[in-house]
């Protein structure tokens, strides 16, 4: 369970303690609920809209119910539309698919990142073209 300090910060964030933090044992929770403050809930280099799609997709992703829940609320918060999540989690989904299909394979690591590279060269050519026009 959290410390009697950080309980009332987490009140203060959170309006309430969530149950869930009682499963963190002792040592782990007041230090656990700092990397939740510190990287989710406070001002970072993602504005809070991009964090809660990240969020969202990872969970998806990992497909861990509670997290898809919490997340998505989180990103409605942030006024995403139905049709943001839908596409967040069909991004997350596409990447697995994909991961899958290159670990099952066993897709050479230094070619896949040499050809990521030529891709990466290309497109860049392709919109500094663009911008030309």
């Amino acid at each position: 369970m959290v410390s009697t300090e950080t309980e009332t910060e987490i009140e203060a964030y959170l309006g309430r303690v969530p149950s869930w933090l009682a499963a963190l044992p002792e040592p782990a929770a007041d230090h656990s609920w700092g990397i939740v403050r510190d990287l989710e809930l406070e001002e970072t280099k993602l504005a809070q809209r991009e964090k809660a799609l990240a969020a969202l997709s990872a969970a998806a992703a990992i497909q861990c119910p509670y997290c898809v829940h919490f997340h998505r609320e989180e990103a409605k918060l942030e006024d995403v539309t139905e049709p943001e999540l839908e596409e967040a989690i069909a991004v997350a989904g596409n990447v697995r698919l994909f991961s899958s299909v290159l670990h099952g394979a066993e897709v050479d690591h230094e070619e896949f990142a040499s050809e990521t590279a030529e891709i990466v060269e290309h497109v860049k050519e392709q919109q500094a073209a663009a911008g030309d026009d």
